[in-house]
Formats: C-alpha cells, structure tokens, sequence
C-alpha cells in the first residue's frame, strides 16, 4: 500500500505546488481566481470539492462544541457527577494561561502570528520531505487548518454523517486544499486570540479528554489559567498523538514529549533559560496530580442512585427536549450546569442508616429503602438503598444493581412495596374531608359487603366491588366495636378502617390519597383507580408505592395540607449561560390546613407518645415527632413519618418478589417473628437524628394543634388497655377478586 502512495507523487507534488505558489503570491487572500476550475484540473476529486468550500456553512462558535454537563448538590458546588460524550469544559482564552497557550504555539506552528492562515513554508517543507526524500509522512498544516480540520470532523459527527467524516479527516490532497482555502477565509474573519482559544477549546489532549481545560483538571487538577511551563508543555504534547502520549498511558514518553516542547519553547523566547532546565529536570511522574474522568452516575458514588433520578426526571421531561433522543444529547454534550435538590447531608445519612439497618452483603438479601423530602417544597433531599449503583447489571438482585427502589418504575424504580397501616393518616384526612369528626363512634365488624364500597366520583364515573365479603380482623384477632377513627389510628386497626371506607365510600379515600401526593409505582397501573389497587384493601395500604410517594404524602401533612410533585431539580443552566424550564412542584393546597393539624395531632399524640404504636419512633432531643408504622404481611415492614422540615418513609424486604421475615437471620439477630419496630423504625429513626443534627434543624414544636371542626363528638379516649396484638402491624388479609 505505501509503494501505491508513493506512485502518486509526482501528480500530487505539481497539485499542491501550485497552490503553494498561488498562496505565495495571493498574500494568502482568498481571490475569485482561486476557485477558477483550470487550476483544479490536475485532480478530478477537487473539483468535486468546490461547493463545500463556504465557511458560511460551518459553525466555529466555540461555545458550540459539545461540552460535559454537570450535575451539582443543593449547596450549588458539590459535583455529584459530569455527563458528555466529549469531556470538554469550553473556556475564554483569558482563562488559558500564557504558557499555555505559547506551549501550543511552540509545538504545532511557530509561525502562528505570522501567516494568513496556512503556512506556506511549513507546506514547502512537508512537500519536500514527504514527496521528493520519500521520508515520513509530513503534514505542514498550520494551527488554524488543525483547527478547521477538528471542527469539520465535529460537525460530521454532530449530523451523523460518516460520510463527511471521512472527508474531514482522509490523507487526500483535495481535503488539505480544503483546509488550506477556509482557513485563509477564517483568519479574515477572526482574530488570532479567537483562532486559538477555537483550537485550545477543540482539540484532543488524551484519552476521552477534550479541551485545554478539561486537560488541565485531569493531569494537574487545576484550572488551565493556572499552568506552569512543564505543566503546559505536558499538555501541548499530548495531542500529536492523544492515545499514545497521554501521561496517565506512558508516562516516560509524556516526559520526553513534554521535554521537546520546552526546547521549543525556549528557542522561540517563550520562556527564560532557567525555567526551561527547571522544569526538565522535575520528574513528570511527580508532577501529574491525576483526577479521575470517570463520567455518569456510574462514577457518583452513594449519591448514583439520586444522580440516576435526575437523569430520569431529565430523559422524562419534555422542558429538555421534544424527544428522549434530543434529550440524551443535550446531557452528554449541552454543557448544562444542573443544580438538584439533593442535600448533602440527607443523602449520606438515608444510605448510611440503609447499610446500619442491613448490611449490603447480608445474607437475607433484604433491601433497606429510603426517600426524604422537604415539606411545602416538593424538594428531594436523598436516598438511602443498601444496594451498590450498578448501572452495568439491569436485571436488578443482588448486592449491585441499578434501580432505584425508592422511586416510581417511570423514574428507574421497580414495582413498589405494599405500605401497610402507613396508608391510615390517608383514610383519616378523607374522613374529615367528609365532613366527620374524628372521635364519632363507629360500630365495627370483621365482615364487610363488597357493595357497600361502591361510590361514583365527581365526573359521574361510578365504581362497584361486587356482592361478596371482605373478612378483615385487626392484628390480634377479631374487632372493636364501637371505635373512633382516631382510636382506629392510634390502635391501627383494620376494621376501623373497613367502617370508615364504607361509610364515606372508596372514591372520596382515593381521591384524597391523590389529592396528598399519592400514586401507584407500576408504570402502567399509576392510577390510584386501577384495577389492581383500587379495592376495599386499599384502606390498609395493599396498594403498591414507592417510598418516595408515600414521604410526599405524609410531607403533605407536614405542609398543612401543601402537596408539591416531588422534584430534583431547581434550576439548569446551559452552556451559553441561558437557564431552562425544569419541571415544577406545582405545589397547591391539598386539603384543609386544620385536617392536616388534626391528622399530625392524631400520630404524635395517639401513635408516637409513650404507650403508642409507634413510640419506639420518637426522636432525640424531645423534638415533635409524627410517625406511622406497617406491616404488609410477615413480608413488608415500613415507617413513615416527619417533623415540620423533612419528611421520609422507609421500607424493608425483597423488592423482587415476596419473602417471609419469619425465622431469618438479619444482621447477625436471629428472631422466629420480626416486627418493624424492630427495622424499619430503626433505619427511620437513624436517619432523622443523624440528618436532622448534621444540618443543624433546629426542633420546631408548634406544629399538631387539632381543629376543634374535626374532634367534636365524644372527648378523645385515652389508650385501653393493650390488645393481644403485636407492636406492628396487622397481618393485610387477602385482597377480594378484581371486579
């Protein structure tokens, strides 16, 4: 093949001749005559070429090269990850320090500030040595055809055009004609500093890394402004030959390309005598202080799975873009600067109090799942999985994966849990919602008529169960009767809650639930009406969630009865400076303030003070605690509950499929019967106190007043004596028959 090459000399030597002639005689001014077909016609491929020569239809805005987003914490400098598929943070040429940019200068064409764009003796010189010593290849491009060359190669890649991507970078005569006329076009257009800072911001400085400054944070982990003489001749070197001179591949020949161009810089001036044997004499290995370049949520550490969130929420939403294509593209290359909801603190302590709960690699294999969320905000504050982020293994299982259980399966979560006697402060709100004081005595049983659940919604829709019954006990075994709503909460009973729903009928509990925040997690079952939830089982939470559904409900209480769509982002900057839309919390008045009072009054004062349910929930420092426990089963252990500021629900099992928790061994502590007071409350518990003292929140008291239009009707009772039921929950006894 190279004897071929060589074969060709002689025509190709007379075709760039002459344009070397014409350059040198033009002054390096594109004029009309340069396009006059006869000086082409020694190469057919050439004229074929003309059209294409307009610079009008390329686009050398700097600002227009796909560029790295990155994804911030709340504090607004926390990086939790950088996306791109170019590893490029553009910067101005102020930015670039001097030796730098010399360095450049020096090494790629030294007579860079002198020509009009190609450098007619560079060209004479690679034609001679090239085509008449039949040498090495030589190309004589000057630093502005390298430029016009990378970002033809750009372009074609930007259009998914393999076509001319071939054309932007084949070993052909007509392509280095190419370059040679646009950059003698460009260098009429733009300013040398312009042309510069262009090439420094494009071109390739190593493996995956683009850009100057990107260089300079992956060798030295500084800014480009900031690089000495042997920082900047380490970077300039590199990009003869990115794969193979990059210092983190071989570093001895970095240091030996590094070490040419300081030679190079000091023949031309650009630096003094005693900086150039200086820098020589410093080993490179010493000198590199290498960061990673690891990109993605991969690379995020405990903060993978909330970084997996947004680019959900980001591929999800239509403010970035018409189509997920369109959406992925302006992540990987729009330079978007995303500043999240994500807190710190509450990340690290939710996946700190998961693991303390039940290690990543426990045996059971149960996962610990956890979402926070600020109240009145819609902001979520973290995550907390024992699980590894695992974005290579998809199928979920393990100690690795990359679903995200505390989400909905639209946003990467899977199916949900069943909540258990979490869902109650719902049938509570819908009660008073109805109009219903929440200590009326209701007469309760253990069996129920399907049909008396039956109810029509507003649009006229109506809803039927069938005629058969629904067998409900509460945990230890038959009912209570009479019982009061509130006493219903603070006792957790089931059938209190069949009596309730029959009374005001399924639709208005729904429609509360939705009201608060609530839906299912299945994608294709959201809808709190499904077949699949929507049955007199809902009351006692059989429904399927996610655990950050159900913080937003009960953040919802904590906000007086302010529900906001939870959201990850609050703002997005792209890399022209300009913000876009991100999604919004849309947050609203839910329900009736003093039902949201009366509802926190109910789980404080019945379920979480001494004696209650869920006592074992209270935190530290006497602060105001309002919590719920569940039980689904002998499968599925939750906890849910708030203080005024942050509002969080965990849950614990298998989220492939059901397990028993009965006569398991869990972190070392074998029980023949295990109750979530035993894990799920603990994990909750953890977290709080951890993240509520790591941030400083301050207890705020006030909040739980009860509206005296919801507690009329006889005195609220103090708790009777203990029933014969465990300290959890109820077994959920089998849903009806889907209708």
């Amino acid at each position: 093949m190279p004897k071929k090459k060589k074969s060709m000399t002689v025509r190709r030597f007379f075709t760039l001749l002459l344009a070397y002639l014409l350059f040198c005689v033009a002054g390096g001014v594109v004029v009309s005559g340069f396009l006059f077909p006869a000086v082409f016609g020694a190469n057919v491929a050439s004229k074929n070429l003309m059209p294409a020569l307009k610079t009008e239809n390329i686009d050398f805005n700097v600002n227009d090269l796909p560029q790295q987003s990155r994804l911030y914490a709340s504090d607004g400098h926390t990086v939790i990850a950088t996306f791109y598929a170019q590893n490029r943070i553009v910067v101005p040429i102020k930015n670039v320090s001097g030796y730098m940019q010399k360095a450049v200068v020096a090494r790629e064409d030294r007579r860079f500030f002198e020509h009009a764009g190609v450098d007619t003796q560079g060209v004479l010189r690679a034609f001679i040595q090239t085509y008449i010593k039949q040498g090495d290849t030589q190309g004589g491009s000057s630093l502005t055809q390298q430029y016009v060359k990378n970002v033809l190669m750009n372009q074609a890649e930007e259009n998914n055009d393999p076509i001319a991507e071939y054309h932007a970078q084949e070993e052909t005569i007509a392509r280095k004609m190419r370059e040679m006329l646009i950059a003698v076009q460009m260098e009429k257009k733009y300013s040398k500093p312009e042309i510069l800072q262009g090439y420094l911001n494009i071109a390739q400085f190593g493996t995956n890394i683009y850009g100057v400054e990107t260089a300079a944070r992956r060798y030295f982990n500084k800014s480009a402004k900031d690089l000495d003489p042997g920082e900047a001749a380490t970077i300039a070197a590199v990009t003869k030959n990115p794969a193979r001179f990059d210092p983190t591949v071989d570093v001895k020949a970095s240091q030996e390309q590094r070490d040419i161009v300081l030679d190079l810089m000091f023949q031309e001036d650009y630096i003094s005598q005693k900086q150039h044997d200086e820098a020589k004499a410093k080993p490179l290995e010493q000198m590199l202080h290498v960061q990673s370049v690891d990109a993605g949520c991969q690379a995020a550490g405990d903060a993978a799975f909330f970084c997996d969130y947004v680019t959900k929420q980001i591929l999800n939403s239509r403010e970035f873009g018409k189509t997920q294509e369109d959406r992925n593209k302006l992540l990987k290359e729009g330079g978007l600067d995303i500043y999240t909801t994500m807190d710190v603190n509450a990340n690290a302590a939710a996946m700190q109090a998961a693991r303390n709960t039940i290690p990543v690699d426990d045996p059971s294999g149960f996962e610990v799942t956890m979402a926070a969320i600020k109240p009145g905000t819609g902001e979520v504050l973290g995550f907390g999985i024992n699980r590894i982020y695992d974005a290579t293994q998809n199928s979920g299982g393990g100690t690795r994966t990359a679903i995200n259980y505390a989400v909905d399966q639209v946003d990467g979560g899977g199916w949900g849990f069943p909540v258990g006697s979490t869902w109650k402060p719902i049938n509570l709100a819908a009660w008073m919602k109805a109009g219903k004081s929440i200590n009326e005595p209701l007469r309760t049983s253990t069996n129920y008529n399907q049909s008396a659940f039956s109810c029509q919604e507003p649009d006229g829709t109506s809803y039927g169960f069938g005629s058969g019954n629904w067998h409900v006990e509460n945990s230890g075994g038959g009912t209570t009767s009479p019982e009061s709503p509130l006493q219903g909460l603070i006792r957790s009973h089931n059938t209190t809650q069949a009596s309730m729903a029959q009374q005001i009928g399924l639709c208005a509990i729904a429609d509360t639930a939705k009201d608060m925040g609530y839906h299912n997690s299945p994608k294709d079952q959201m809808d709190i009406h499904s077949a699949n939830s929507f049955q007199p089982p809902m009351t006692i939470g059989s429904v399927q969630a996610s655990p950050l559904t159900m913080a937003n409900v009960y953040a919802t209480i904590a906000a007086k009865g302010m529900a906001c769509t939870p959201i990850a982002m609050t703002r997005v900057v792209d890399k022209n400076n300009k913000s876009l839309k991100v999604p919004k919390a849309n947050c609203h008045q839910a329900i009736d303030p003093g039902i949201a009072e009366t509802v926190a009054y109910a789980l404080n004062q019945g379920v979480v003070q001494p004696g209650g349910e869920a006592a074992t929930t209270q935190l530290d420092g006497g602060r105001k605690t309002f919590a719920k426990t569940g039980t689904h089963e002998d499968k599925y252990m939750t906890t849910g509950g708030f203080v005024s500021q942050v509002a969080s629900f965990v849950t614990v099992g298998n989220a492939e499929g059901q397990v028993s928790f009965t006569g398991k061994t869990i972190n070392g502590r074998s029980m023949g019967t295990w109750y979530g007071m035993y894990i799920a409350t603990p994990a909750w518990k953890d977290f709080m106190n951890t993240y509520l003292a790591a941030a400083n929140i301050q207890p705020d008291n006030g909040y739980g007043n009860p509206d005296p239009r919801f507690a009329g009707g006889a005195a609220p009772q103090g708790r009777t004596t203990p029933q014969p039921q465990n300290p959890q929950e109820p077994v959920a006894p089998a849903r009806p028959q889907a209708r």
